[in-house]
């Protein structure tokens, strides 16, 4: 083992299943690229498929935007306040490979709406405002294909919900404006609503902060659900919470509007007899943000990040403290088992000009270290991304990022954040050049025809520098095959 000692070592893991802008001087890991200057909407919601294409969409009742939709293509609605008759895009389709994108057509308002992607590859997406707020779209991935929308394909009004995808291949959607119950997509055919006293219990009288709640589905196939500063677990089959967690110490809400961030950590011990489920709340803003920033006073975002597994017996939430403080913020998994947190203000609280002092620069969050050193601040973009800002990691391990403050008309002027249209991709420090040679090309399969779900699959990679097997302790010169199984 002494004459490998001046080789380069690298442990490979697989994950399988599973007012001025903040500029921190430092020498922080990552990159950034600038991809489209502008795709001609602004990405206030962004979904990757199977195909490598990522679906974008903005809000149809903002006027005209920059990318025209084909001829004889437009949208019609006489109710809406900026133009009744829209010729141009509020959705786009980008290929990831080409760096290119084309206008999708869309016919219904899909600002704050809600979706998720089901086990056939098809995005389902719901709700929305106007005229969206009943609507269900499914977009087929495939090189032609378009929005297909069901006018009354939900059975409550759906504004600022959540969707999860379940075991059994449907989409639960949760709550939403002045809905305190759930449902189901398709629809169920025992009963169209059911109730969940946990939103009207969580909802503050004027403000809310707890719409968008943050919801994972469970190990144990019940759905953890959080909404403002609590969190509860859902036994959805039979419209039953089984499990009451505790408040966030401090209490401060996390839910739009006062908008934080979640994840659900990477589950790493699958052939346990136990696995724990650990989930990740960061950022937001404190109670009483939003009606201040309504009155032209910015309150400091919240710099802490609360984790709790889900799985323990008797569950405590620990706090943790960023370097930054951020609202409107994004959270992004990253293939290491690390999280990338992204996008959003050190001050104020979601909505259009009600957020300050955008946030430049990531942090990534590592888990597995010890709890005062699990943040790392990365290098910055100079593009503020701020209210409906997006970000979504890409096949080939990039962040991509798009949107931010889109106003009416497509305002770029006389705003202080004007509406941005740019897309960029970040590069985390793993895929610096340095680590060439020790990523693996897959060489088999050569197709993804043959993967499907609980079905063993074999993988063989090639390495062309050396590789350190922590699991096997062996060895491995440049060159050499290895399958996993």
């Amino acid at each position: 083992m002494a004459e490998m000692s001046t080789l380069c070592t690298f442990l490979f893991s697989l994950l399988l299943f599973a007012s001025q802008p903040l500029i921190l001087p430092t020498a922080a890991d990552g990159r950034w690229q600038l991809l489209q200057k502008s795709i001609g909407i602004s990405s206030m919601h962004m979904q990757l498929l199977k195909n490598d294409r990522v679906v974008m969409y903005d809000r149809t009742d903002f006027g005209p935007s920059t990318l025209p939709l084909a001829s004889g293509k437009c949208h019609n609605d006489p109710t809406n306040t900026a133009v009744q008759v829209d010729c141009t895009a509020h959705s786009v389709e980008y290929d990831v490979l080409s760096n290119k994108f084309r206008a999708l057509t869309v016919q219904s308002n899909v600002w704050c709406s809600s979706g998720g992607v089901m086990p056939d590859g098809k995005l389902v997406q719901t709700g929305g405002f106007s005229d969206g707020e009943l609507r269900v779209r499914v977009f087929s991935p495939c090189e032609s294909c378009d929005w297909h929308e069901t006018p009354n394909g939900l059975a409550a009004k759906r504004w600022y919900a959540t969707n999860h995808v379940l075991p059994d291949g449907r989409q639960i959607v949760v709550g939403g404006r002045e809905q305190f119950n759930y449902e189901f997509v398709p629809k169920n055919i025992a009963a169209d609503t059911f109730k969940l006293h946990f939103l009207s219990e969580t909802n503050e009288r004027g403000v809310e902060n707890n719409l968008y709640p943050f919801v994972f589905l469970n190990v144990d196939g019940n759905l953890f659900i959080f909404a403002n500063n609590r969190a509860i677990l859902l036994d959805y089959v039979n419209n039953k919470v089984v499990k009451t967690y505790p408040k966030i110490p401090g209490g401060e809400p996390r839910s739009y509007p006062s908008t934080g961030s979640a994840v659900l950590l990477p589950l790493k011990n699958l052939i346990a007899a136990t696995i724990q489920a650990e989930v990740l709340v960061c950022g937001g803003a404190p109670k009483g943000s939003f009606v201040q920033a309504l009155q032209g006073k910015f309150v400091k975002a919240l710099d802490t990040c609360a984790r709790i597994s889900i799985t323990d017996p008797k569950p405590k939430w620990v706090l943790e403290t960023m370097p930054l403080a951020r609202v409107m913020g994004d959270m992004v998994l990253l293939p290491n088992g690390k999280v990338l947190v992204i996008n959003g203000a050190r001050s104020g609280s979601a909505g259009w000009d009600l957020g300050r002092d955008p946030v430049l620069n990531p942090v990534l969050y590592m888990p597995d270290n010890e709890i005062e050193s699990r943040f790392k601040i990365l290098k910055p973009t100079n593009i503020p991304r701020m209210y409906h800002s997006t970000a979504v990691l890409l096949r080939d391990g990039r962040v991509l990022v798009g949107g931010s403050n889109p106003h009416a008309y497509y305002n770029f002027t006389g705003v202080l954040y004007p509406t941005e249209l740019s897309l960029e991709a970040f590069y985390p420090g793993y895929l610096d050049a340095k680590f060439n040679n020790l990523r693996p090309t897959i060489v088999a399969p050569k197709s993804m025809s043959g993967i499907r779900y609980s079905k063993k699959l074999k993988i063989q990679v090639v390495i062309t520098g050396c590789l350190y097997l922590e699991t096997t302790k062996l060895w491995l010169p440049g060159n050499q095959r290895i399958r996993l199984k």
